[in-house]
């Protein structure tokens, strides 16, 4: 047990979502329980996790999350361990929603993506199809996020549009897409920021620089691509070039990248596969599952073509994780580690109040608020 690692969790407390202030204790190693010595509680180690109040061991929890992260199928796991169908899947909408929080507070950080490529899935459901687009980061093969939607319109692709923005640093970045034209005026619109000068009324949106289009646009005859078309959208064919050879390499303008991270969530996600029995009950339920197989490729998974080749005898090729690519973490997380993460709150915000504030609020809001007080 290591309080330096965990944050206070109660929403009351100014020392809340922040770690490493010496605030925190153990209360109880039998217990497994740390105490906030600001607001003076006690809360477990698991709490804020995915194994919170969990009335099966962690271990077996993490064994089935595991199988299902990799493709197998839940009838499967019930035939084979005796669960109930439901607790499977309160399990599979648990960890959906862990590994949400996840990505969002580790991968949605400002970063130097270079090219992003995104796409989008058919999703066969119960009485029609959803669609499920995604997007990922290719120097790194990070995924970025996904979204899900009944219908394949604008407000689904500005809806990943905007994850990528999070996810992006102000700088050069090519976007690469099919056919779709909604991509364009999506991206158009998102990579704007707001320039503000002092004066009323609403500011004026400046657009991002260097923020480049191409789109690969594939025409079928039964089922079998017979021609690819590659366009430009926004930039010179230069600058398209000089970015697309800094994030993959020598090749063409392509999706590849995303094609090939599309047949992994098709190969671990059984509505998703083609041709198949299964389908998807709920649109909710497809989100779950998405963000499980993503977050465990991202964090749990080493990656073939990221290998690090190591000088010295032998050679020796240490595997990497995207997420390790990317920067974000400095080895390779098992699923236990991604479910036993503890994502921070949000720091404490002083609250409202007419009059002047009394001594003991102006010093916790110099204590605990600093600058973002």
């Amino acid at each position: 047990m290591d309080p330096t690692t965990v944050c206070c969790p109660n929403w009351t407390c100014p020392a809340r979502g922040q770690r490493g202030q010496g605030t925190l204790g153990i209360h109880s190693r039998k217990d497994k329980r740390f105490l906030c010595t600001q607001c003076h509680k006690t809360f477990t180690a698991t709490k804020g996790t995915a194994l919170y109040r969990l009335r099966v061991a962690a271990d077996t929890v993490t064994l089935v999350l595991t199988l299902l992260a990799h493709g197998c199928p839940p009838q499967a796991i019930v035939a084979a361990f005796g669960f109930d169908e439901r607790t499977v899947a309160s399990w599979i909408a648990r960890a959906g929603r862990h590994g949400q929080a996840v990505q969002a507070h580790l991968v949605e950080q400002p970063r130097d993506l270079g090219q992003v490529q995104a796409d989008e899935l058919r999703v066969k459901k119960q009485g029609g199809i959803v669609w499920m687009a995604l997007a990922m980061m290719v120097k790194t093969r990070l995924w970025l996020g996904g979204e899900v939607s009944e219908q394949r319109d604008m407000a689904l692709i500005r809806q990943l549009i905007e994850r990528v923005k999070r996810c992006a640093a102000c700088g050069p970045l090519l976007v690469c897409t099919d056919g779709l034209v909604s991509y364009i005026r999506a991206i158009r619109e998102t990579f704007r920021d707001p320039v503000h000068t002092g004066k009323g009324g609403r500011p004026r949106l400046c657009p991002w620089r260097n923020v480049l289009v191409a789109q690969v646009v594939k025409r079928y005859e039964r089922r079998r691509v017979v021609a690819t078309e590659r366009r430009i959208i926004e930039g010179t064919p230069a600058r398209v070039e000089t970015l697309r050879r800094r994030s993959q390499g020598d090749g063409v303008i392509n999706t590849a990248y995303i094609e090939r991270l599309n047949a992994t969530f098709r190969e671990r996600l059984a509505p998703l596969a083609r041709r198949s029995r299964a389908l998807a009950r709920r649109t909710l339920t497809l989100q779950h599952g998405m963000y499980l197989i993503g977050t465990v490729y991202n964090f749990c998974t080493p990656h073939a073509s990221l290998g690090l080749v190591t000088p010295g005898a032998g050679r020796r090729c240490v595997p990497q994780t995207p997420a390790m690519a990317a920067g974000i973490t400095d080895c390779c997380w098992s699923v236990q580690d991604l479910l036993s993460y503890h994502v921070p709150p949000p720091r404490w915000i002083p609250p409202k109040q007419r009059g002047r504030p009394s001594h003991a609020l102006k010093h916790l809001i110099e204590r605990w608020c600093g600058d973002h007080g």
